[in-house]
């Protein structure tokens, strides 16, 4: 397409992406630990809600965002708590999650999405800085400073020593359940974040919203480097793993290819990033046997 690489595309392609390149963020991390967060997509439509019906209700915007950033926070303390500490599975554990999440926002809700936002708050996904929305702006500060912090901290790179090795990790004095429940929270607050800015970009909270996200965050972060196995993956290689996702949804859709066939795409797409990993991971096993 001759406007594939014009400045309103390349503009309208990064705001798309500012919903999954945040919440990826907080996946990457619990994919190092070997860990998993299906309900993300509940989570940032349920947060849209809760903050659109607030500030519907007369809360002021900023105390909304914080109670509404605060209520993402306590899903992922509780998913954190029933992994890390009762020692559930992390796939039925957000998974019923997910439901659980989903079905008291259509409660609050009705079923009905939250209409009428004011235009202090849609300036906070509608504003721009040299002709960039805020979006964009919060997403790549939020890359480049959870990238500094995975690569140069001590108590972020012990995430690899547990999703190495969990055992290992506590047997060197690593605090895993604290470690964790962190990573739970941060992926929750991810999620709380960019639905709060998903809302203020369209002026209204709608309850069908993430769906797919779970399994399209899962799937950049394994293209970028990540694996369902744990102990590897970087925060920049999941963000470029969410933008190429983008790139493939912005062609599609440009191709004006029917959404069933961008559907299928981006299913055979994850299938053949988890088979890549399956094989990377058995080479690595077998070099282990070698050694």
């Amino acid at each position: 397409s001759p406007h594939f690489l014009s400045g309103t595309n390349i503009i309208s392609m990064f705001v798309a992406l500012t919903v999954e390149g945040i919440i990826v963020l907080g996946m990457v991390l619990l994919l190092i630990i070997a860990g998993l967060d299906l309900s993300v997509g509940s989570v940032m439509a349920f947060t849209g809600v809760a903050v659109a019906m607030m500030i519907n209700k007369g809360i002021p915007v900023f105390l909304s965002i914080l109670a509404a950033l605060l209520l993402a926070l306590a899903i992922g303390l509780l998913n954190g708590f029933l992994i890390s500490e009762i020692g559930l599975n992390s796939f039925i554990t957000t998974l019923g999650m997910m439901m659980v999440v989903k079905g008291l926002m259509l409660v609050i809700s009705q079923g009905k999405a939250v209409l009428n936002m004011p235009a202090s708050f849609k300036a906070i996904g509608q504003g721009k800085i040299a002709g960039i929305q805020y979006p964009i702006l919060i997403m790549i500060v939020l890359v480049i400073v959870m990238d500094l912090l995975v690569r140069h901290t001590r108590f972020m790179r012990q995430t690899y020593y547990i999703g190495s090795s969990e055992l290992a990790a506590r047997l060197n004095g690593i605090h895993v359940k604290k470690i964790k429940m962190l990573m739970y929270c941060l992926s929750s607050f991810f999620a709380g974040l960019a639905g709060v800015l998903i809302t203020a970009r369209f002026g209204n909270a709608s309850v069908t919203l993430g769906d797919n996200t779970a399994m399209n965050v899962i799937t950049a972060a394994i293209i970028g480097g990540a694996s369902l196995n744990g102990g590897q993956g970087t925060v920049l290689g999941a963000f470029l793993g969410a933008v190429f996702m983008q790139l493939i949804s912005t062609s599609l859709n440009m191709l004006s290819v029917n959404m069933y066939w961008q559907n299928f795409v981006t299913g055979a797409i994850l299938i053949i990033a988890i088979l890549i990993d399956a094989i990377n991971g058995k080479r690595k096993t077998g070099r282990k046997v070698i050694a």
